[in-house]
């Protein structure tokens, strides 16, 4: 090579050497993305003693997982089958979880601990569900399951924070409410319950509102459900369905107790106090045609004098076909008028027309103009139903939120038909009206009555003003 060939070479080399250098220099540093997302939940490596152990003679047991972990709402998801008469101690630590049994156990006995929803990674929150270690005091597993279905009667909807338990079938119904049950499962978002590791045998079953966590039935407020006869527990066994209940007819509702504030009051608030308050039920100054005129008082009324009161049209012309009813509680006062649509009134009061038990009156004479509805603010409505069994008296519901706002007994047709039918969306249920007192009743397990069930339509309605609402419904 001549010597001016491999200056060039050597200069060329060291070039690129310098050039790479300085790109080196100015790159940019990027760390390594870590690899995927843990989307794996934690993996038991090792019990001590073994799960599915025989003979088991242990009071601890220590559970080995795979990654560090994070335990949560123990309280709320465990479920020990059967039933200790002593909570176990249970602890979490790094990737372990100690478990410590406070009982005598029952012989030639499965147990079963259910961790539910409250095993899960520290790192990404990856739930382990429904993990179970499972042991045998005998020589062999019990492995029956039972399943169900719990539904609120009083709405057909089904409610996951019951629970549903198992006692041995015994000649006392007041078991329910003395004893703990020998096994329990949790209700699932679809109303579905399924207890494993069971021995064979009859047993009574009952589902309950548990917020205290005794497991117990102890007010007739709390949600329950009982079947009428006894469960078999054996490999072809029939699936239940519990319809769960409360009644709260005649408990009292606590009383509001006032802030204990002792400041002074303005004069004009004091005036204010001294005068009979009143409220009404109109919307935007207009009565519903298909409704009534109510006033609501703060304080129940002492007397009240309807010739004191003047119902008149919009020219002050007396109207004389109607009539005001006083309710039970002297608080609630009804109007009672058939309403024409378009049409204006008024209503004037004397200062003495009613007095409430404080001695409140009004100040002076009170006038309050008012007018009806529109026809057009109105939707017809036809509803067509199918595979309706009218011997079961049926009664259609209708529903916004949890409130019924309207209710019609099936006469002799499967057709409902509303000339005039408020607008708005609504849920439809169908109440099977036992006593045909067109409202849904309570059971009483102590008295072996079911309560009244209610069926909830899936399809939704929706009532459009100025229109004829025509929907056609299968059951």
């Amino acid at each position: 090579m001549k010597p001016s060939s491999l200056t060039a070479l050597l200069f060329f080399l060291s070039f690129g050497f310098i050039t790479l250098l300085s790109g080196a220099g100015c790159a940019n540093i990027i760390p390594p993305t870590g690899g995927p997302k843990d989307t794996l939940p934690p993996v038991l490596i090792e019990a001590k003693p073994a799960n599915y152990a025989l003979h088991f003679r242990a009071n601890r047991v220590v559970l080995q997982f795979d990654e560090y972990l994070d335990v949560k709402d123990l309280h709320q998801n465990l479920i020990v089958s059967p039933l200790f008469k002593y909570d176990p101690f249970i602890e979490s630590k790094l990737k372990t979880i100690s478990i410590k049994i406070k009982d005598t156990l029952e012989p030639n006995t499965t147990y079963s601990i259910n961790f539910g929803n409250s095993i899960r990674d520290n790192n990404e929150g990856n739930i382990l569900k429904n993990f179970t270690y499972v042991f045998s005091t005998g020589s062999y597993i019990d492995s029956l399951d039972y399943s169900g279905r719990v539904i609120v009667a009083s709405t057909g909807k089904v409610d996951s924070t019951l629970i549903v338990m198992l006692h041995r079938k015994t000649d006392d119904d007041s078991a329910v409410a003395k004893s703990k049950p020998r096994y329990i499962a949790h209700v699932n978002k679809e109303g579905n319950f399924t207890f494993h590791f069971l021995q064979a045998g009859t047993y009574a079953i009952f589902a309950l509102q548990d917020d205290n966590g005794n497991h117990k039935y102890l007010s007739k407020a709390q949600l329950f459900a009982f079947s009428d006869s006894p469960v078999v527990v054996r490999p072809d066994y029939t699936p239940v369905n519990l319809y769960a209940f409360s009644d709260t007819t005649g408990l009292k509702t606590p009383k509001k107790t006032s802030s204990g504030s002792t400041a002074k009051k303005p004069a004009k608030e004091k005036e204010k106090e001294k005068r009979l308050v009143v409220r009404s039920n109109l919307t935007q100054g207009q009565v519903d045609l298909l409704g009534t005129l109510e006033f609501q008082f703060q304080t129940p009324l002492k007397y009240f004098d309807s010739t004191k009161i003047r119902f008149t049209d919009e020219n002050y012309a007396d109207i004389r076909q109607y009539h005001f009813v006083l309710d039970s509680t002297k608080k609630n006062l009804t109007l009672i008028y058939r309403w024409p649509p378009q049409t204006k009134y008024h209503i004037i009061a004397t200062k003495d027309f009613a007095e409430d038990t404080l001695g409140n009156q009004l100040l002076k004479t009170d006038t309050i103009s008012f007018g009806t509805k529109k026809e057009s603010d109105y939707g017809s409505l036809r509803l067509r139903f199918s595979n309706l069994n009218l011997s079961r008296n049926p009664v259609l519901e209708f529903v916004q939120g949890e409130k019924i706002v309207k209710s019609y007994p099936f006469g002799n047709s499967r057709i409902f038909f509303a000339k005039l039918f408020i607008p708005g969306e609504y849920e439809l249920r169908i109440l099977y009206d036992r006593n045909k007192n067109g409202v849904w009743d309570p059971g009483d397990y102590y008295k072996n009555l079911q309560p009244e069930i209610v069926e909830p339509i899936k399809k939704k309605l929706t009532v459009k003003s100025n229109w004829d609402n025509d929907t056609d419904i299968n059951l």
